[in-house]
């Protein structure tokens, strides 16, 4: 029985699923992905994002930025886990800091002829992509913007003619002076 001594059950609570940006400091070392993929793949958690790059080559640190859904308590308990990994120095909530600024990097391939070809170039000079491959019958474009934005020109395209996309994932920083 619950605390006021009845059989009938305590309400069940509904609490928000949030999207948020972790920027995770690590050592450059083999095997510092697998150990913090395995964290998350291991307690049933989602990655939407993930990117990396060794950031300080002189103290052979690397920056991982994740993007990942879950209540306040699982990204606590997420911050909590990833903080206790051997090769991670800092772990940082970048949407707890305010408002970050997040990109991504987006390639498209888009295959077309007359009408199609020629509005797949609007398109992209809509939203400000660059033409980095073209041939008779096809265009690769390389658009950079926040995940919406390339979304958009991603459904704007598959009605032209999408053959192909490949998505950098998001690289986030949080604004002003104060480093990570």
């Amino acid at each position: 029985m619950n605390a006021m001594n009845t059989h009938y059950p305590e309400p069940t609570r509904i609490e928000t699923v949030n999207r948020h940006t972790l920027a995770v400091v690590v050592d450059n070392e083999p095997g510092a992905l697998a150990r913090i993929a395995g964290l998350f793949s291991g307690r049933g958690y989602n990655i939407e994002s993930l990117t990396v790059s060794e950031t300080e080559e002189a103290r052979h640190l690397s920056r991982i930025t994740i993007v990942t859904t879950g209540t306040n308590a699982v990204i606590d308990q997420i911050k909590a886990q990833l903080d206790r990994l051997v090769p991670v120095h800092r772990v940082v909530d970048l949407t707890l800091q305010g408002q970050a600024l997040e990109r991504e990097l987006c390639l498209v391939k888009v295959a077309g002829t007359g009408e199609h070809r020629s509005e797949a170039l609007r398109l992209a000079a809509a939203f400000g992509a660059r033409t980095l491959d073209a041939t008779l019958n096809s265009f690769v474009f390389e658009l950079t913007g926040s995940t919406e934005e390339i979304d958009r020109f991603i459904r704007l395209l598959s009605v032209i003619g999408l053959v192909e996309i490949s998505r950098t994932g998001i690289a986030a920083m949080g604004r002003g002076a104060e480093p990570l």
